[in-house]
């Protein structure tokens, strides 16, 4: 029990570590996606070095004007999110792909191939075209932790990927079944204290997952012990839990947020540092325990060969559907809050959030063969 416990005070100092660094980050972000309001959207422009600028001539005549680059997508665009229907990746990819097809003129089709904790699909983006037609769009918790969570996640989360922008982070909301003997934080805070070790069940979409992560930070910080079980999937998970078999659950707000309204859930408390602007009645978790914050970041990605000249115009499509006042109204009304980065700045998050998860991962010592 004592190593145990240990193992937790270790988890949650990592944890901790990695909360604050990717809320500092969507800190940083939201600034960016501000100016980015108040700048005209850049054109995309050919690369001067293309071939077809000849500097044989020594008349001294201007050098012949770069081949211009095909403008992208000349083709239907398919966004793959390695996630079942109805998450929280699942419901972004559909208002991202609605934007950008508004954007591009082109059609953008959503395939979900689920599987593996988001593996599955990265996969196949990983090992499919370079044709900048088939993108990837995926969460923290799929592309920064499955690479430690798992023996053989069966792709490089850098090597095999070209981050093209940041779209939003989302917190989780700590939600139970109306039957549930808790309607608030302090009831719910009282009642797992009061009651002995694995009284309670939390639900999660599976090992390693952020969704199980924040219910073992949790036990470490009030000294609990609610019991895990872990899903294949947010939808089983979810279906569990309005049908009451597991009562409790760390969701993505985009996930639940229809429920909650419904009053199939009742929302406790949210895990952002702060209350989150789509569900303000409801308390920041940190109100009651202290330092208590984790959220998730969504990302576009493209696979790696893809033509230097197609991911400009699609970085610099991605700017006008993420200034778009409708695109950030979907969003905030899904749960998801608005972030954005550079291609370099989404690179740099993505490598500092794999060496810390992988700490974590470790110390947790969650793992899946």
């Amino acid at each position: 029990m004592n190593s145990n416990r240990q193992k937790r005070r270790e988890l949650f100092r990592l944890f901790s570590a990695t909360c604050l660094s990717t809320a500092g980050f969507a800190a940083q972000s939201q600034h960016l996606a501000q100016a980015q309001t108040t700048a005209p959207t850049q054109s995309a422009v050919p690369n001067s070095s293309q071939s077809g600028s000849q500097s044989g001539s020594q008349s001294g005549s201007p050098s012949p004007a770069p081949v211009p680059v095909d403008k992208y997508p000349m083709r239907p665009i398919t966004l793959v999110v390695p996630q079942t229907p109805g998450g929280t990746n699942d419901i972004v990819g559909r208002v991202v792909a609605q934007k950008l097809s508004d954007v591009t003129g082109t059609s953008v089709i959503v395939e979900n191939r689920p599987g593996a904790g988001g593996n599955i699909g990265t996969q196949a983006v990983a090992r499919g075209s370079k044709d900048g037609y088939t993108l990837l769009l995926t969460v923290s918790s799929a592309q920064a932790i499955n690479p430690a969570l798992y023996k053989n996640a069966g792709f490089d989360p850098v090597k095999d990927f070209t981050p093209v922008t940041l779209i939003g982070s989302v917190p989780n909301v700590l939600v139970v079944h109306p039957s549930f003997p808790a309607r608030t934080l302090d009831e719910f805070l009282a009642l797992v204290r009061s009651k002995p070790e694995s009284t309670f069940q939390y639900a999660s979409a599976g090992n390693g997952t952020l969704n199980h992560l924040l219910g073992e930070m949790m036990n470490q910080m009030t000294k609990t012990e609610i019991q895990h079980i872990p899903y294949k999937g947010v939808a089983q998970a979810l279906n569990d839990l309005l049908g009451g078999q597991v009562p409790i659950a760390f969701a993505s707000v985009p996930s639940v947020l229809q429920h909650i309204k419904a009053g199939k859930l009742v929302a406790l408390g949210v895990s952002s540092a702060k209350r989150s602007p789509v569900l303000p009645d409801i308390p920041a978790i940190a109100e009651k325990i202290p330092g208590f914050s984790g959220t998730l970041w969504i990302g576009l990605f493209a696979p790696a060969g893809a033509p230097r000249a197609a991911l400009t115009q699609l970085e610099a499509h991605m700017a006008q559907v993420q200034t778009a006042p409708e695109f950030k109204e979907k969003l905030l009304g899904s749960g998801v809050e608005l972030a954005s980065a550079t291609p370099t700045e989404f690179a740099t998050l993505l490598r500092d959030d794999l060496a810390t998860w992988a700490r974590i991962v470790k110390t947790s010592g969650a793992r899946v063969d």
